[in-house]
């Protein structure tokens, strides 16, 4: 029981808001810079005369780059300390930022995105270890990840019409330039009001699994967009799925994950901790972050190139239609929030596999692409499906964890929406590049039912028991709160 007094309480409070808010700075930074350049890459692709597969290394170097250092991150704030990680990945973003928006090529470009990258690797998972150790309380958490998911809806809203104004009017450099004050006032914010916070007890690093998580996602995102994109390249080419780099690839990324799993089970303190994964809710959370995300990486990537390559528009006004999808996940983020708190995740995780699912079968099914108004419709129901799915997902990864384990849960969650952003560009970017937009639009339908069967199965009275399992076996349990932390 907690010995604060209300007074104590009631200052707490608004303490705990301002701590939230400023960790919504960083995500809004790194979604703003996501959302904002999915408008930009026609406009990029002629001025720096890039090709369909140079569009997706534009995106998928940076989301590779996060998701290989995402647990690395989680686990060394853990380990340092949260805020110390957390300013030095802000750091690390806004120099990124400044050196895209100054890029001379592509070539330069990929690789400032990849430093961005690495910037951005200490933000988002990090800033959630913040959020959960801040907020103990459940119900308190759920809502704040409620509106921690709202701001993912606020910068997609915001993006693709800001990005559209800024590469209409100023050039899709601009859109880097944007990161800039925003990622310097979050900085001053967080050494001025984030107080740190680290594990009782710190974990040994593992290099080991850090290369090997690296050589398995960067091997099988390099096979997926250089085959696809060799083999759309002309008549007589698909034969580069079997060419010996190809498949060389895709063994390295086989054998990379093997070794990964058997090294991982013989550590102590491993950076992917296993154990997490006899948990189903925790699994579960991992595959639906990963094919929820694809589906939204391969959906404005596929809307993007639609509206303004085949349809004509400027890049404000393909903004503009992707307005209604970006301002349903904006409202429905945080009601999903609340969803969690009181009812649990199961509501909106079959909810928003029916909502993608539709909109899926709309865009691939019923060519909403041909009718102003199915297209609509078809962007309201996939906003709405994506600002239900995000707060369960985080929910389920970080609830019943001990939380000196907050950081490394966090980041395996984020690690799968990363995972899930690169192959979602990769594999659809490749049916976009053959010119099978229907065969992407299948894909992203059968994500968003996968969604909804993942979230009937792990909601389940079995699937909790399997939660507490694994949360009783972790040795490192938390030491008693301290009158403070509660």
């Amino acid at each position: 029981m907690s010995t604060a007094s209300p007074d104590e309480k009631g200052e707490a409070r608004p303490r705990r808001l301002l701590v939230l808010a400023i960790c919504c700075m960083s995500l809004l930074i790194v979604s703003l810079d996501v959302t904002a350049l999915n408008v930009a890459l026609p406009s990029l692709q002629r001025d720096l005369n890039a090709s369909v597969s140079g569009l997706q290394w534009t995106l998928d170097a940076y989301t590779l780059v996060l998701a290989s250092f995402l647990m690395l991150s989680g686990s060394t704030a853990d380990r340092v300390g949260r805020r110390r990680v957390f300013q030095t990945g802000l750091v690390l973003f806004t120099a990124g930022s400044m050196l895209c928006a100054l890029a001379p090529g592509l070539g330069w470009l990929i690789a400032f995105r990849a430093l961005q990258a690495i910037g951005g690797s200490m933000l988002n998972p990090v800033a959630m270890s913040i959020i959960t150790n801040t907020f103990p309380e459940p119900r308190e958490r759920a809502r704040a990840i409620g509106v921690w998911g709202g701001v993912v809806g606020i910068s997609m809203a915001a993006g693709p019409l800001l990005g559209g104004a800024l590469v209409t009017w100023a050039g899709w450099r601009w859109i880097f330039w944007l990161n800039i004050p925003i990622g310097l006032a979050a900085l001053l914010l967080t050494a001025l009001f984030v107080p740190e916070s680290r594990a009782p007890r710190p974990r040994r690093l593992d290099p080991v699994g850090q290369l090997l998580v690296m050589a398995t996602l960067g091997s099988l995102t390099f096979g997926i967009i250089e085959g696809g994109a060799s083999g759309a390249s002309g008549p007589g080419s698909g034969a580069a799925w079997t060419s010996p780099l190809i498949l060389a690839c895709f063994g390295a990324s086989a054998c990379s994950l093997a070794a990964l799993v058997l090294w991982e089970r013989r550590r102590a303190e491993p950076l992917l901790e296993l154990r997490f994964f006899r948990s189903v809710p925790f699994s579960g959370a991992t595959v639906t972050a990963v094919t929820s995300f694809g589906a939204l990486a391969g959906f404005l990537f596929l809307s993007t190139l639609h509206l303004q390559n085949d349809r004509g528009l400027s890049a404000f006004e393909a903004g503009l239609h992707l307005l209604p999808m970006a301002a349903m996940t904006a409202v429905f983020a945080p009601l999903s929030g609340h969803i969690v708190a009181v009812r649990g995740a199961r509501v909106p995780l079959l909810l928003a596999g029916v909502f993608m699912t539709a909109s899926g079968v709309l865009l691939a099914g019923f060519r909403a692409e041909d009718s102003g108004t199915l297209l609509v419709v078809s962007y309201v129901l996939f906003g709405i499906g994506f600002g239900l799915v995000n707060a369960p997902i985080t929910n389920a990864a970080v609830s019943g964890m001990p939380r000196s384990r907050a950081g490394l849960a966090a980041s395996i969650a984020s690690t799968s929406r990363q995972v899930g952003s690169a192959l979602g560009v990769a594999v659809i970017g490749v049916a976009a590049a053959a010119g099978a937009d229907a065969a992407g639009w299948w894909i992203i339908t059968g994500c968003g039912a996968a969604v909804g069967v993942l979230g009937w199965v792990t909601t389940s009275s079995w699937a909790r028991a399997t939660a507490d399992r694994v949360a009783s076996c972790l040795p490192d349990r938390d030491p008693p709160l301290s009158p403070a932390d509660k």
